[in-house]
C-alpha cells in the first residue's frame, strides 16, 4: 500500500499535530490507517476533510463525543442518510442560549457590585446594600449553607 498520505502530511494539511491525529484514531473518530511495507501509516485523502470537520465541529461547541455522534448520524444506515446536524445544532443553540442567559445574570451582578463600590466579598456579604446574590444562593441551595 503506497497511495495516500503519511501521518505528517495529513496532520499538516488539516492543521493538527500528530498527537491529535493519533488521539482521534484511539477515540474512533478516524479509522485505523493502512500501512506501507515499511510500517508507515498511510491515510486516504478524505482523512484531511474529516479532520477539518472534527475541528470545525469542536469550534462550534460540540464535544468529541458529540462529534462522534454527528459523524455516525451523517453516515448511511440501511440505504439512507440519517439526519443529525439539524437536531443537534438546534439543541446546541438552546444550550448556548442558556449559557448566555446565565452569563448575562452573572455580568449584571458584577456590574451592580462595581457600581455599588463593593471591594471585599466578606464585608459585602454582611451588608444589606450589597447587590450580590448571597441570600439567593443560600435560599436556593440550603445544603451549601
Amino acid at each position: 500500500m503506497s497511495s495516500g498520505l503519511r501521518a505528517g502530511q495529513v496532520a499538516a494539511a488539516a492543521g493538527v499535530n500528530l498527537q491529535t491525529l493519533r488521539y482521534y484514531e484511539r477515540r474512533g473518530l478516524l479509522d485505523e490507517p493502512g500501512r506501507t511495507l515499511g510500517g508507515h501509516r498511510i491515510y486516504p485523502e478524505q482523512a484531511v476533510t474529516l479532520l477539518r470537520v472534527i475541528k470545525t465541529a469542536q469550534r462550534l461547541g460540540f464535544s468529541l463525543s458529540e462529534v462522534a455522534e454527528l459523524l455516525e448520524t451523517g453516515s448511511y444506515h440501511h440505504g439512507r442518510r440519517d439526519a443529525g446536524l439539524q437536531a443537534r445544532a438546534s439543541a446546541k443553540i438552546a444550550e448556548i442560549d442558556r449559557k448566555i442567559a446565565d452569563l448575562t445574570v452573572i455580568r449584571e451582578s458584577l456590574v451592580r457590585a462595581l457600581d455599588a463600590g463593593c471591594d471585599d466579598l466578606v464585608t459585602c456579604a454582611g451588608s444589606r446594600s450589597c447587590p450580590l446574590p448571597f441570600t439567593e444562593l443560600t435560599t436556593n441551595h440550603p445544603e451549601s449553607a
